[in-house]
């Protein structure tokens, strides 16, 4: 892989893979480490890139691969056992708090990221690609290797459950206040 390609890539792409990651896994170090591993996986692999997807779509797809399994790797070692870690239906639970520490954000974000981490795995995934890193429906189906219908089905139903997390805390809060 020539060098100039792999820094075009690095330069254009970095913080927004980084980001995906950090939204992820809520660990600024462990975030950093990912994204190293991703563009290890670019050398690698930028051979036998054959242009089907944009870059972009490329790179994601690798970011999610590799959060995949780093949250496959932290399963089974806080399960010890061996299972098979069905990342599709099991939440991506990060062990700490949130990207960034939840002091930097807003009530309302503050919120929605805990709400985010009671969805499923999918879910979580569509979510922080659509409307956290503003890929488009196309994309996040490439991403994936998804139908762009599953995509819309797993959006809906991410934004529904959401929309009942965060009505039930609301009134949750509400009730307290009331107390």
């Amino acid at each position: 892989m020539k060098e100039s390609i792999f820094h075009s890539l690095y330069d254009r792409y970095h913080q927004d893979v980084f980001q995906f990651l950090i939204y992820l896994v809520k660990n600024r170090g462990v975030a950093e480490d990912l994204s190293h591993e991703v563009y290890v996986r670019v050398i690698k692999s930028y051979e036998r890139f054959q242009g089907r997807s944009s870059e972009k779509t490329w790179l994601f797809a690798i970011a999610k691969n590799v959060a995949i399994d780093y949250f496959r790797k932290h399963a089974v070692r806080s399960a010890h056992n061996f299972d098979a870690f069905n990342w599709e239906t099991e939440q991506l639970v990060s062990p700490t708090k949130s990207p960034e520490s939840l002091v930097e954000l807003n009530d309302e974000m503050r919120e929605l990221l805990q709400a985010l981490e009671k969805c499923t795995g999918d879910q979580k995934m569509v979510i922080i690609m659509r409307y956290f890193q503003e890929l488009s429906i196309s994309e996040t189906a490439a991403i994936l290797n998804w139908s762009e219908g599953k995509v819309k089905t797993t959006q809906h139903r991410a934004i529904k459950q959401l929309r009942e997390l965060l009505t039930t805390s609301e009134e949750t809060e509400a009730n307290h206040y009331e107390s």
